[in-house]
């Protein structure tokens, strides 16, 4: 017989960390360990997870248009190693430890949603979006069948569709993946497996000498990728570009030709719309005339400037888009739907995505389920476990509608035309070029070499200066920009800018 004491034997400890043992004769032991026990705190659990929702409230969410809060606390690594408990122990430790743990990683974070943050091509908080990351998280879903993932199946096929839409096909396909370097990735192999689909079964060994063209202000990803898929990065050309960083299609028609002349396989263009440190924009049709002329895929790289689709007063800077066969966009960027959210699109509807990607796994895949199996899209994927990443963008484009977005869109590069006038009228700033998208390069001329005339002397003299560079700013979201357009408004001191090499 057991007695009252041997039901229920809560473990010393803290009250949050207890675990219910089950009585010895209900008790079901394999190996040693009990099956049926013990089971952690429920009730505890649940009061943890609604005391970390306030304190990301309070700490986060709240306090993200608060200009008076610090953008970090900042620390260098080896004292933060010191602040942080960061060592993982045998045993577990009292919740009221593991909030001032959330305090403290909250505290001596970058807080990327602060009016003060500046990165390269994001920044700002969109409120849709973190919902919609709070429930993706609690129900911690993986888009691969729809019998697991009915609801976010659905969606991203509805965001994807709308997204083909505006590139300006009539139909296609597409998949949300883990950044544009991936999307890149993904098109440069669709492009190899389109020009040898035989490639997939027998590998690279009796392939010719592929070779690639993009622009000379491409993405590093390019490059990247050529060295993970076996390509080579000495089969990437880097095709010139003019003084606006833009590709020149004289030029990467000769490269063509070179490369054919060399014995080597031209099977792809890679053509960048919104480079990253001048935001240019190659001409796509005329790199697309020349895909045409010598059957090359043409993939787009439209990672940052891809968002100007959803304005119509912008949207003629991706002229000739839709004559792409694939698009690389970035919702997470300037249209603000929180990282990750990155999608490939695709202008084939045969299926080509799922030729190149399947692998048939017949414990997943199976064809004969109660549902139409189109809807199973994980086969047309290198992931398996993959994150509803469609939904963030989803939510906010229903909360916001396509006119909020296009407004978003228009509102940064108001913001950033009026960034470029107040740079013109500021001594010691010199504008490099005139921005096409919302990407302000310019220099700061120390009052040293403000008196002096421009030449090598001046240009060496500016590039030797200690922390001098070339300095990029973009202007990403309107919540972003708004609060730094007012600063200069007000006359506030010139804030500090985010410098690229």
């Amino acid at each position: 017989m057991s007695s009252d004491s041997d039901r229920e034997c809560p473990l010393d400890g803290d009250p949050h960390q207890q675990e219910m043992v089950p009585s010895k004769k209900s008790a079901v032991l394999v190996d040693g360990v009990v099956l049926n026990g013990p089971t952690t705190d429920a009730k505890a659990g649940e009061k943890f997870v609604e005391e970390a929702c306030r304190l990301i409230m309070e700490e986060v969410v709240l306090k993200a248009t608060d200009v008076s809060e610090k953008v970090c606390e900042w620390r260098p690594p080896e004292q933060l190693k010191q602040l942080l408990d960061l060592d993982m122990r045998n045993t577990g430790e009292p919740h009221h430890r593991l909030l001032e743990l959330c305090r403290d990683v909250i505290r001596y974070s970058v807080k990327t949603n602060h009016p003060r943050f500046f990165n390269q091509l994001y920044a700002g908080l969109d409120y849709y979006s973190l919902v919609a990351r709070f429930m993706t998280e609690a129900l911690n879903p993986s888009v691969y069948t729809y019998e697991v993932s009915p609801v976010f199946l659905l969606v991203e096929e509805a965001v994807l569709k709308k997204m083909i839409e505006f590139i300006g096909w009539k139909e296609g396909d597409g998949i949300f993946n883990p950044g544009g370097s991936v999307s890149n990735m993904y098109a440069m192999n669709l492009a190899r497996y389109k020009y040898c689909p035989d490639i997939k079964e027998k590998g690279l060994s009796g392939l010719p000498r592929l070779i690639l063209f993009t622009s000379a202000e491409c993405h590093y990803s390019m490059k990247k990728a050529a060295s993970f898929l076996g390509i080579g990065t000495e089969n990437v050309c880097f095709v010139e570009t003019d003084g606006r960083g833009k590709m020149i299609p004289e030029e990467l028609e000769k490269q063509i030709w070179q490369a054919r002349k060399e014995g080597a396989a031209p099977f792809l263009v890679c053509a960048t719309s919104g480079t990253t440190v001048l935001g240019a924009f190659d001409p796509l049709d005329e790199i697309a005339d020349i895909c045409e002329r010598h059957g090359l895929w043409l993939h787009v790289d439209a990672s940052w400037g891809g968002s100007a689709l959803m304005s119509r007063k912008h949207r003629k800077l991706l002229r000739g888009i839709h004559r792409a066969d694939s698009v690389a966009w970035n919702p997470h960027k300037m249209l603000m739907a929180g990282i990750q959210c990155c999608a490939l699109l695709v202008k084939d509807k045969s299926d080509l995505l799922k030729k190149c990607y399947s692998a048939k796994a017949s414990y997943l895949f199976q064809q004969d389920k109660f549902y139409d199996v189109s809807y199973d899209t994980g086969d047309k994927s290198i992931q398996c476990s993959r994150r509803p990443d469609a939904f963030k963008f989803w939510m906010t484009w229903k909360a916001l509608g396509t006119l909020g977005l296009e407004e978003r869109v228009n509102r940064a590069l108001a913001l950033s035309r009026y960034l470029v006038e107040e740079i013109k009228k500021r001594e010691g700033f010199k504008l490099l070029l005139e921005p096409e998208y919302a990407n302000i390069c310019f220099w700061y001329i120390p009052p040293s070499l403000r008196e002096m005339e421009e030449g090598p002397e001046f240009w060496e003299k500016l590039n030797v200066q200690p922390g001098l560079r070339l300095i990029s700013y973009t202007c990403v979201s309107a919540f972003l920009s708004g609060a730094r357009a007012r600063d200069l408004t007000n006359n506030q001191r010139w804030p500090q800018p985010l410098r690229s090499g």
